[in-house]
């Protein structure tokens, strides 16, 4: 394995004193003095370690740990603080610092954190490998089958899946670490820290794997004649709460004089529960726009019973992401999505044999359209409903 690390702190003494520690310990140590030269020995070099101060002047160790994450995400940083810079070391491990240690620095301490860095280089090399065995294997037992095209789809849905899962895992193990650090801190406020955090992730794996029941089962529209201003209207309100905290203008136009459509309501609800949750977080994650604003529509078009429209000041998306978004456990919210949402949304309009659709445009935002065809009837169904299996939650 390679053991070489890379050490940055501006004070030549604390360098030099932790170049023999680290020596001794059997490491072949590089140093920089900041963090733009820290960076210039990175990108030579590449040190699977990198040993880094916090306070240090022009670039300090946070914003180097993110650059370091940006270039090379594998990359295991421990930072160095000061019993006062504790805000900052809890704040570092949000951005996927492997530890920190607290100065003045004590041996075993140290090694310690090393020797975690070392473990998860380890589990990383064999995860990889086992990854590229098992993909291997995939690969040549798929070659064999007469089945290739629904191998090839399970092995999409298994990946994504996995993505999704690594996502949720990887926030448990951060919670665990922070909770780890108030616990031998005697520190109250991280221990709550930690809490919060690995509470908030089992409620994610939760409500993935009900998800994921929901996504198994088949969807069986109830058609009814109804409002097709009724599930918009309930949409609105329940999500209008949660626009207003955080300043987001969400406006309504319903369908006058609009005459009874055909569809199963509870799950038309969830399907544009889904969008405006979506366009409510692409707001939220477009800081920068001045103007946040949702607007929700039932509208006739012709041809079609109704056509809902869900459009968002947002972020936007990129033709290439665009492409991808119906796809199995593709989601534009990083860790804080499984894209299972949209995947749920398109299969219930697909069993009302209707569309959805989208365009968008980065930087100004995203128009998601569903229409709902004419004429359903409970025998177009492929199977009498049974309430029970109405997802239950929207993503």
């Amino acid at each position: 394995m390679d053991k070489s690390i890379l050490l940055v702190d501006d004070e030549e003494g604390i360098r030099k004193v932790l170049s023999i520690l680290l020596a001794d310990m059997g490491y072949q140590v590089h140093t920089a003095a900041t963090g733009v030269e820290a960076l210039r020995t990175f990108e030579a070099l590449r040190p699977p370690i990198v040993l880094t101060d916090i306070k240090m002047p022009e670039m300090d160790g946070i914003e180097l740990l993110r650059k370091l994450k940006q270039i090379s995400p594998d990359t295991e940083v421990i930072m160095i603080t000061g019993h006062g810079d504790m805000d900052l070391a809890i704040k570092s491990v949000k951005y996927e610092a492997t530890d920190f240690v607290t100065k003045p620095i004590n041996d075993e301490v140290l090694e310690i954190a090393l020797n975690r860095a070392l473990e998860r280089i380890t589990m990383r090399q064999k995860l990889n490998e086992y990854t590229h065995n098992l993909e291997q294997l995939v690969r040549d037992k798929t070659r064999k089958l007469v089945e290739a095209e629904r191998l090839a789809a399970i092995g999409q849905t298994v990946a994504g899946l996995s993505h999704a899962i690594k996502n949720i895992t990887g926030g448990l193990k951060g919670g665990a670490f922070v909770l780890e650090k108030g616990i031998e801190l005697s520190e109250q406020k991280y221990l709550l820290q930690g809490w919060e955090m690995i509470k908030g992730n089992v409620d994610k794996i939760t409500n993935l794997s009900m998800d994921l029941l929901n996504y198994a089962k088949d969807i069986r529209p109830d058609f009814q004649a109804c409002d097709p201003n009724q599930p918009l209207r309930e949409v609105v309100d329940l999500m209008r709460p949660r626009a207003k905290e955080h300043g987001i203008n969400l406006s309504t136009q319903f369908e006058k004089d609009a005459s009874p459509c055909h569809f199963d309501p509870d799950l038309i609800h969830h399907s544009l529960l889904n969008l405006v949750t979506n366009a409510l977080d692409a707001c939220i994650d477009n800081p920068a726009k001045k103007e946040k604003k949702v607007t929700v529509r039932a509208i006739k078009r012709r041809g079609w019973g109704v056509e809902y429209q869900v459009e968002d000041t947002g972020c936007g998306m990129t033709a290439e992401v665009k492409k991808k978004i119906f796809q199995g456990f593709f989601s534009t919210k990083g860790t804080d999505g499984t894209g299972i949402g949209l995947m749920i949304t398109k299969k219930i309009i697909n069993e009302h044999k209707g569309e959805i659709t989208a365009e968008s445009k980065v930087g100004v935002g995203s128009t998601f359209v569903i229409r709902i065809p004419k004429g359903l009837k409970n025998n177009d169904a492929k199977i009498p409903k049974n309430k029970s299996q109405i997802p239950n939650k929207s993503q």
